[in-house]
């Protein structure tokens, strides 16, 4: 039976999206019979996340190019929106390259060998306020090598502009002050144009690049026969009259049997920027053709290349045993971690050391929240929670964490005692409130779980030893500014000296929703 949320329909199709879950700004390679793709991880640590496919529709996530956020002292608290921004994925002279743009300090590259590591430090290319969605080439017909970027507004005051640079071919250094490739405000009805992805083809250069907005906008192509313009354009992706709004920014890539296909995201509030995979072609003049004559496909048949290893479709992992006490590859900290958040043990589970902190109640503004991405639409998450210990306020929980955030968890009492709580905390609100009223957790345990539906709409319920009981209205999940809601598990305590316990969470299960009967009819 196929996963709940895999988009490989299992008769050589499939459908969109292929990565149902905020892989924003994706970008892709292939190297042999293999795809990589990478994506923006913003101010989450380890950065960079790394998926691998057979055929651009089945992914699985293994690893990340980037242990921790630089500098260091930046990211030593949650900077959500900030960080790595619209990474570029490139493999040229036997390794493995990514380089990105980081709003506040500037263009990165790092480099490895092989896909899954050793990646190399992050090496600033260039240091500047508001330089972003840096992209490399590196032309074998001349064994030059360049660099676009883009322009974030908030930092720098320009926007819908390119520029386009000559780079050292050890991909270390600029070798010019740049010069504007494309500027938008001069082609009528463009604006925010960025996200540039650079290629060679046909004796062009090649700048695939989104705007008109992340929620709105379309995809554009331009051309020139040099690197440094001028670049003609058109649009050759946009919504239409489908119901996939601002189909724009990601990466096109060629198969060994000579189809191309781009991957790009969607927007989706809460479940962040979702990938769609898409057909292209190329028209009698020459230009892209992206999806269905320049609109997405909902359903297609699969690229024409090797099944999946294993020959089972599948998506990333969400599901955890937590096996040996070692959490997977699917989370990541809201900041760069310090040591001792976990506690090694024997067994299974993940043991989190409740943190002492004058922040408990805000998990916003905490670095040592563990989070992943909603995995699908509508699915249940499950996991059981232990709260060791009895140090007075301390607690932990299973939260849904975004500019809103809502939790379920345990929390000891002023006599020592756990009691199954319930806390939720609005856009804006400086702390979480009570959401429920709070119950005895006899044995210091509780199974925790969240039913999330169409909409994100989040409906808590815990398990204290009498059966699963709803908690609290329903929580409609909210995004960041630029990043979807997120899953999340935390232990913490309030500030003072000393050890505060432990939190045990164990068999962290994701699955699709049950099936609910339907209702009866109203009698006439």
């Amino acid at each position: 039976m196929n996963p709940p949320w895999t988009a490989d329909l299992g008769d050589g199709t499939y459908r969109n999206p292929v990565l149902n879950a905020d892989w924003s700004d994706p970008d892709v390679v292939r190297v042999g019979d293999d795809y990589y793709l990478t994506a923006s991880s913003f101010g989450r640590a380890p950065g960079l996340p790394l998926l691998h496919s057979r055929d651009l529709v089945n992914w699985t996530l293994v690893g990340h190019a980037l242990e921790r956020l630089e500098p260091a002292a930046d990211f030593a608290v949650p900077r959500h929106d900030c960080g790595v921004w619209a990474p570029s994925l490139r493999h040229h002279d036997g390794r493995f390259w990514i380089f990105w743009g980081d709003p506040d300090h500037g263009i990165q590259q790092v480099n490895a060998p092989d896909v899954r590591g050793p990646w190399t430090a992050p090496h600033l290319v260039k240091a500047g306020k508001g330089l972003i969605d840096a992209c490399p080439l590196w032309d074998e017909e001349t064994g030059e090598a360049y660099l676009v970027h883009a322009w974030a507004k908030s930092r720098s005051g320009i926007k819908n502009r390119l520029t386009g640079h000559r780079m050292s071919p050890d991909g270390r250094e600029l070798l010019d002050e740049g010069k504007t490739l494309v500027d938008a405000d001069t082609i009528p009805g463009w604006f925010t144009l960025e996200g540039p992805k650079l290629y060679r083809r046909d004796g062009h250069f090649w700048i695939f690049a989104p705007a008109g907005g992340v929620e709105t906008g379309w995809q554009g192509a331009f051309r020139s026969r040099d690197f440094f313009g001028p670049y003609d354009e058109r649009v050759v992706l946009a919504q239409g009259d489908t119901d996939v709004n601002g189909p724009h920014q990601g990466g096109w890539v060629s198969t060994p049997q000579g189809e191309d296909w781009f991957l790009h995201f969607q927007a989706r509030g809460p479940y962040g920027r979702v990938v769609h995979l898409q057909p292209m072609r190329w028209d009698a003049d020459g230009w892209p053709v992206i999806g269905d004559d320049g609109v997405p496909v909902a359903v297609h048949r699969k690229p024409r290349t090797p099944a999946p290893p294993d020959g089972v479709p599948g998506a990333p992992a969400s599901s955890d045993d937590f096996p040996g006490g070692r959490f997977g590859r699917q989370w990541q900290w809201t900041a760069n971690p310090r040591p001792g958040l976990t506690v090694a043990h024997a067994g299974d589970g993940l043991r989190l050391a409740c943190v002492r902190t004058a922040h408990a109640d805000d998990l916003r503004t905490l670095p040592h929240v563990l989070v992943q991405r909603l995995p699908a639409e509508t699915f249940t998450v499950e996991t059981e929670l232990t709260l060791d210990g009895g140090e007075p306020g301390a607690k932990a929980g299973l939260a849904v964490l975004g500019d809103a955030f809502s939790w379920i968890g345990l929390e000891n009492a002023a006599d020592g005692t756990a009691r199954l709580v319930h806390r939720y905390a609005e856009t804006g609100a400086p702390r979480e409130r009570d959401a429920a009223h709070d119950r005895p957790a006899p044995g210091r345990r509780a199974q925790l779980r969240v039913e999330v539906s169409a909409g994100a709409r989040c409906r808590f319920l815990a398990d204290t030893g009498d059966g699963f009981r709803p908690s609290g209205q329903v929580f409609a999940a909210t995004p960041w500014r630029w990043v979807g809601a997120l899953l999340g598990l935390f232990a913490t305590a309030p500030e003072g000296t000393g050890p505060a316990g432990t939190a045990t969470f164990t068999a962290f299960r994701t699955a699709a929703p049950p099936e609910r009967p339907a209702r009866a009819a109203r009698p006439a």
